[in-house]
């Protein structure tokens, strides 16, 4: 009678299930498990990227670049003013956009909008404004899709296990203060799927298009990106999509994307 409680509290979480963005020309509507709550995740994330920036200015790595810093921020803004077509609420987000002196070729945006940007991604790809607005734009799709909440909840599950999941959704709070703290590490330590690298490409592609940025960029950003990658390992031996497959979806993308474009650079 005890596992059937649980497993009825467990699929009534899972009924629950929604998507966390509005549907676009991007096609991105998948149902997703997000088990935690959106408040939770968000402060560890804002917690964490405080950190981060500690530890950056202690270094004297964070924003040395007063120019690359203003051009990233400026970039970064005008995509965050598109962010509600996908869902009205990012635009009342407490927005952060910071660059870290480093060789990575990367760039991320955490939950709630706390966005970094490498200066290898800008100098070692030699990045034009429309190929960093695909990184970025891709990055913040991520945030508003909340796949850093999904892998969280996905994982955590996957950690506690049935009764653990009991005991979270029924408030246990020895329990709960728990998997949080099991959850902030897994916000860390999970890598995003394939499923959720496409979503963020699509999303990414039209959030860029909306703030003018020329979609045909994040190709063009993908070749070069697969010019530094070298030789990477088989799409069936990675989270990630290969390039070659991530770069023939993005060409089958951008078309539907241009009349976006342009109607945006006429506005």
């Amino acid at each position: 009678m005890k596992q059937i409680m649980l497993l009825t509290i467990v699929l009534t979480q899972l009924a629950g299930c929604a998507t966390s963005t509005n549907s676009s020309v991007a096609g991105v509507s998948r149902k997703q498990f997000l088990l935690l709550p959106e408040s939770q995740v968000t402060a560890m994330s804002s917690q964490q990227y405080a950190q981060t920036l500690q530890t950056a200015t202690g270094k004297k790595v964070l924003n040395t670049n007063t120019q690359q810093l203003t051009r990233v921020r400026n970039i970064s803004n005008r995509l965050i003013a598109q962010t509600g077509t996908f869902r009205p609420d990012a635009l009342k987000w407490k927005w952060e956009v910071n660059v870290e002196k480093s060789d990575q070729v990367n760039a991320y945006c955490m939950p709630g909008g706390k966005i970094m940007v490498y200066t290898g991604l800008i100098e070692k790809l030699n990045a034009t404004d429309d190929e960093l607005a695909a990184v970025i734009g891709h990055e913040i799709a991520h945030a508003l899709r909340e796949h850093g909440r999904e892998r969280m909840s996905t994982g955590l599950v996957q950690q506690i296990g049935l009764q653990g999941l009991a005991a979270l959704v029924t408030g246990g709070n020895t329990a709960t203060m728990q998997m949080a703290s099991q959850a902030t590490s897994l916000l860390f330590t999970l890598p995003n799927s394939r499923t959720q690298e496409q979503e963020a490409d699509r999303m990414g592609l039209e959030l860029a298009a909306r703030a003018g940025y020329n979609p045909e960029a994040a190709i063009s950003l993908w070749q070069k990106m697969s010019a530094q990658s070298g030789n990477a390992p088989p799409e069936f031996l990675s989270t990630h999509p290969s390039n070659q497959t991530r770069i023939a979806d993005l060409r089958k993308l951008a078309p539907k994307m241009m009349p976006i474009y342009q109607s945006s650079k006429k506005a």
